[in-house]
């Protein structure tokens, strides 16, 4: 939050699918002022030294313990030859004087050594009184960090992904910054076609659609998942009540989406029920190849979804054959609002929309990159330079799929899937 000091969140969403964030935050960071941290830095520190000390210690008692019993015996003799020497002091001659003289200069050196014991002694009571300052300020710790106790914890726990959630919900619109390398699923089918899943329904659903050929065709096939389609297993077949133009379909919400054969009429066909809930004249649209992208193919009304709904792509006569951007009630068909890209549509390859802005290849050829960008909700463009490796050399068919965060590409027989890189600023509430 705000008032922790983080100021500006950012992220992306790497080729691989995982998220990357970053954040912007002040100049000394929370950590180096965390209080408790701090302290157990100097606990450590303390520690460290205590163990040192008690290394030196044991080292130096060890040795003056070995000293202290290698004079133990002349410590016994001297004590005898005193209690001669105090109950006749007649025997104390010079010579019983001198020896009893050399015997206390052979202990001498054990004086020295005793008061490095008096020294030990007082470093002892140092130590113990350290100790017993470490027990308690490692006690006050344990009993704070105790306090988190696990239905806290697991609280905290379910708070933190609750917000984590609430992130990824605004991570959903996002400027594209990057494409990742094709990924093939399967090799199928003719040159040119068309595959997907729902743009819209539940993760549970993982059907997928396949529809081969771009002229003509009526027969859609329904997969029950991914692993069926990869396998070419577990299918149903629809056929469609007329016939389709180009590849440019989407299936939303348990409908398909397309361009009726020979005509700029939409279509939307139901799968459950199997038939046609409406149709509606894209008024002015092109068709039958008059603006079709630079494959041909009748790829001249191409139908997509992202974040904010459906859309449909195609040019006019009166807008000189520039790609006109519509949004679609998906219910009625009715065109919502238009706009002119300005992009002449002979000269794209293909393109597709993510959160309202749509992106344009400037070939279907090996070579194509991304190279415009038209934002709906400011009415503006720009000329981009996204990579964009086309590994089969021919794409008739490229739709974002805003679920799954993934391009789905029908390349020279391939169908392949791309993931996309989009950037993120989000703002703390409390800016």
């Amino acid at each position: 939050s705000p008032d922790e000091g983080w100021q500006v969140y950012t992220s992306a969403q790497a080729p691989d699918g995982k998220c990357l964030c970053t954040a912007v935050i002040p100049v000394q960071g929370t950590c180096s002022r965390d209080l408790r941290s701090h302290q157990l830095r100097q606990l450590m520190e303390k520690v460290q030294n205590i163990s040192q000390s008690m290394e030196v210690l044991d080292l130096r008692t060890y040795r003056d313990l070995q000293y202290v019993r290698n004079t133990e015996s002349l410590m016994k003799g001297l004590d005898s030859r005193l209690k001669v020497a105090a109950e006749s002091q007649k025997s104390l001659n010079a010579k019983s004087f001198q020896e009893l003289k050399d015997k206390m200069t052979e202990l001498m050196p054990l004086l020295p050594v005793l008061d490095q014991y008096k020294s030990d002694t007082r470093l002892i009571v140092h130590l113990k009184e350290e100790v017993r300052n470490l027990s308690g300020s490692l006690l006050a710790i344990q009993e704070e960090m105790g306090a988190y106790d696990y239905e806290e914890l697991q609280q905290r726990v379910l708070t933190l992904e609750a917000r984590l959630h609430a992130c990824m919900q605004k991570l959903g619109c996002g400027k594209l910054t990057g494409v990742s390398n094709p990924i093939t699923i399967r090799a199928s089918g003719s040159r040119f076609g068309s595959w997907m899943t729902d743009t819209m329904t539940p993760s549970a659903d993982t059907r997928v659609w396949y529809m081969d050929g771009y002229y003509k065709g009526r027969r859609v096939l329904e997969f029950r998942t991914l692993n069926d389609f990869v396998t070419g297993q577990n299918f149903v077949q629809h056929l469609l009540p007329h016939p389709w133009a180009g590849t440019g379909h989407v299936v939303f919400n348990g409908s398909l989406y397309y361009n009726k054969y020979q005509s700029n009429i939409a279509v939307k066909y139901h799968f459950r029920s199997r038939s046609v809930l409406v149709q509606r004249s894209l008024a002015g649209a092109g068709y039958n190849n008059t603006f079709p992208y630079s494959w041909g193919g009748f790829s001249d009304i191409d139908f997509m979804v992202d974040e904010n709904g459906l859309w449909a792509v195609y040019t006019t006569n009166q807008n000189a054959g520039n790609i006109v951007v519509s949004r679609v009630d998906p219910q009625t068909l009715e065109v919502l609002r238009s706009w002119d890209t300005g992009y002449p549509k002979r000269s794209a390859g293909e393109s597709f929309m993510i959160c309202g802005t749509l992106y344009v290849t400037n070939s279907h050829l090996a070579g194509a990159k991304i190279y415009f960008a038209y934002y709906t909700n400011t009415s503006s463009y720009e000329y981009t330079d996204i990579p964009f490796h086309n590994q089969y050399s021919h794409i008739s068919m490229l739709d974002y799929n805003p679920r799954e965060r993934v391009l789905y590409t029908w390349n020279n027989g391939h169908q392949v899937i791309y993931n996309v890189t989009l950037f993120h600023v989000i703002k703390t509430s409390g800016e």
